[in-house]
């Protein structure tokens, strides 16, 4: 498969002046500055000291608990930061669909689990063909006999095997076995199909529940049915996977996972997304309570930091308590609540500043922002203002390049998005 290009088109919003497609390395030698202009603004960056940062941190963290990491590459959908994260120990890259799998996979990710169901003949296609690469190492989930008739029947054909997870569900919550009936049924069906369809461990997602005691219960669950299934020679290979956490619990699932000792048979393997940009919205309250009860955090340096930014102009002042600012629904998540105003700059100045803790977006249309100021404040049209965003997931998707920014506000990379 060949490899896609990688130039970046001048027709990407958030970038400078091209007068052609150009490689991310050009542009970044070209030495745009975020403070001199040389973007169009809205812009998304990030920046590289906290990308590093949250990196590093991840890793100390995962690695306390002779973990393995394999950050959900949803959030992003960027192979470049992809690469940062194998390259910073990440045993591999989770991934929700056949069409995203195919992404990471020609950008050269070689281990890929697919945290949900594989569904649909073209779907099942895609697959079929990515592990035609005895190098490609694939999983995807199971959560009933239908499905795994679905894949036993199609991978059957091609003379393939798939390598499988059995989900757990959690009542009320999306996919998943909800009880022994069905989680009977789907093991009937594996056996079926045991030369085509290959169970290689549990999986599961604690998200969907909101109680942590809730939250610990499925956690065990999940163990003991591993234990279970185990015991009874379900798994034809080693390691066993046990598979959960999303960026919000990470720690508990750790922490249960732990405390379970399974031994060297089983590899534990965690999937936050989020931190590598973090957030300050729901991420943050989920890092803050992380780092007051989790044993390990507490003893590391500063938790995660915000490292994905949205910078827009200040285009209108029309009244004493309304700034109208060039950033809308079209370059931000709002599904979370609304991006914060966190740092604010005059073109012409030296370093941006904090932006006052009373200037707050009220309201996003399309393409403008309502910001709420105070008469007086010292605003003009023109200004920059860079906002913090309260889900990176659905800020990721509005953009197909993000410029990486060092502490000088230069560009020294770009990032590409394939959603």
């Amino acid at each position: 498969m060949s490899s896609p290009s990688r130039a970046v088109s001048q027709l990407n919003k958030g970038l400078g002046f091209l007068d052609r497609a150009l490689e991310p390395e050009e542009i970044a030698r070209k030495g745009w500055s975020l403070l001199h202009e040389d973007l169009t603004l809205p812009t998304a960056v990030l920046y590289q000291d906290r990308l590093m940062h949250n990196l590093g941190w991840m890793k100390e963290f995962i690695a306390a608990y002779g973990m393995r990491l394999a950050p959900h590459g949803k959030t992003t959908m960027a192979p470049r930061l992809f690469e940062m994260q194998l390259r910073n120990g990440a045993w591999g890259i989770t991934l929700a669909t056949a069409h995203q799998t195919l992404a990471a996979y020609v950008h050269g990710v070689r281990r890929v689990l697919m945290a949900n169901q594989l569904i649909g003949r073209e779907n099942m296609a895609v697959i079929a063909r990515l592990i035609q690469d005895p190098e490609f190492d694939y999983y995807c989930l199971v959560d009933s006999a239908a499905q795994a008739e679905q894949l036993g029947s199609y991978f059957s054909k091609t003379g393939q095997r798939l390598q499988v997870l059995l989900e757990l569900g959690a009542m009320g919550g999306r996919t998943g076995v909800r009880n022994d009936e069905q989680l009977q049924a789907l093991l009937a069906a594996l056996s079926q199909w045991s030369e085509t369809l290959v169970l290689r461990g549990i999986e599961m997602y604690e998200g969907v529940l909101e109680d942590e005691t809730a939250i610990r219960a499925f956690l065990r669950r999940a163990v003991d049915l591993a234990r279970r299934l185990d015991a009874e020679g379900r798994f034809p290979r080693t390691p066993i996977l046990l598979s959960g956490a999303g960026s919000a619990w990470y720690d508990v699932v750790a922490e249960e996972f732990s405390a379970a000792k399974l031994g060297d048979k089983f590899q534990i393997v965690l999937r936050p997304g989020c931190y590598l940009t973090h957030d300050v919205g729901a991420y943050r309250e989920a890092q803050a309570r992380i780092l007051d009860q989790n044993p390990v955090a507490r003893k590391m340096h500063e938790g995660l930091l915000p490292a994905l930014q949205v910078w827009a102009y200040v285009q209108s002042v029309p009244e004493a308590e309304t700034a109208i600012i060039t950033l809308g629904k079209r370059d931000a998540a709002f599904d979370s609540g609304l991006p914060a105003p966190a740092l604010h700059f005059r073109p012409g100045g030296d370093l941006p500043k904090a932006a006052p803790f009373h200037w707050t977006l009220t309201r996003m249309m399309d393409q403008h922002a309502f910001m709420q100021i105070a008469p007086g404040d010292d605003i003009r049209v023109g200004d920059m203002i860079g906002f913090d965003v309260r889900h990176p997931c659905t800020t990721f998707d509005k953009w197909r390049t993000l410029p990486i920014l060092d502490a000088q506000y230069r560009i020294v990379d770009i990032v590409q998005t394939y959603f």
